[in-house]
């Protein structure tokens, strides 16, 4: 079962709508030794969860009403920026998987790297595209991927000195993921990580023809 598959199975109640939703839809919460609130977003720090929609009002929000405290029956506290650390604690973890995904060979960058991947015998899992890239690169390796009948994701939610960070080179604007558990991760995140910001990750899909 994919990560995706997973998340979308298990479900949690936010601490704002009240709505029961998938866990790929929140992010989870818990307060450490001394009260604090902390986001964690890899759902393994111990204690009581709290679980808040992945939307950057919706956060600020539980903070300020106090609903943490109210989850936990306990006086925790909830810091005003916490919105602001949830999104760049996922851009740490996106940025950190990009590494690794470059070191293990399963990463390339580049246009023309992009574009050979797609004639490869395997189809990138995951297409990467930089916020601040020019849209007319976007459209031709979208129109590459559809011309070749591909169903392949692309997310949009780092700029490209974030990319370049994380890849080892200056300001990338191109580059595609191996399919596997880091592509499965970094979609994953990038679909939370588009409610904390303004150019929020888009999804293209291309639908293979039988």
């Amino acid at each position: 079962m994919t990560l995706a598959a997973a998340a979308s199975e298990r479900e949690r109640r936010d601490l704002v709508s009240g709505k029961v939703l998938p866990e790929h839809e929140l992010v989870r919460f818990a307060a450490d030794p001394d009260g604090q609130i902390v986001p964690d977003i890899a759902a393994v720090l111990p204690g009581r969860g709290m679980w808040v929609r992945a939307d950057r009002k919706a956060v600020s929000e539980a903070a300020k009403r106090g609903l943490f405290a109210k989850s936990a029956k306990a006086p925790v506290k909830a810091a005003a920026d916490l919105a602001d650390r949830v999104e760049r604690l996922l851009v740490s973890r996106m940025l950190s998987d990009l590494g690794l995904a470059r070191r293990a060979g399963q990463a390339v960058m580049g246009f023309d790297n992009v574009i050979r991947a797609l004639d490869g015998k395997a189809a990138p899992g995951l297409l990467i595209e930089a916020s601040d890239g020019a849209a007319d690169g976007r459209r031709k390796i979208a129109g590459s991927a559809r011309a070749r009948g591909l169903k392949t994701e692309t997310i949009e939610c780092l700029t490209s000195q974030e990319l370049g960070l994380a890849l080892g080179r200056e300001n990338v604007i191109h580059a595609a993921l191996k399919p596997g558990r880091l592509a499965e991760r970094l979609s994953f995140d990038a679909a939370r990580l588009g409610g904390f910001r303004a150019a929020p990750r888009t999804k293209e899909t291309y639908d293979r023809h039988e």
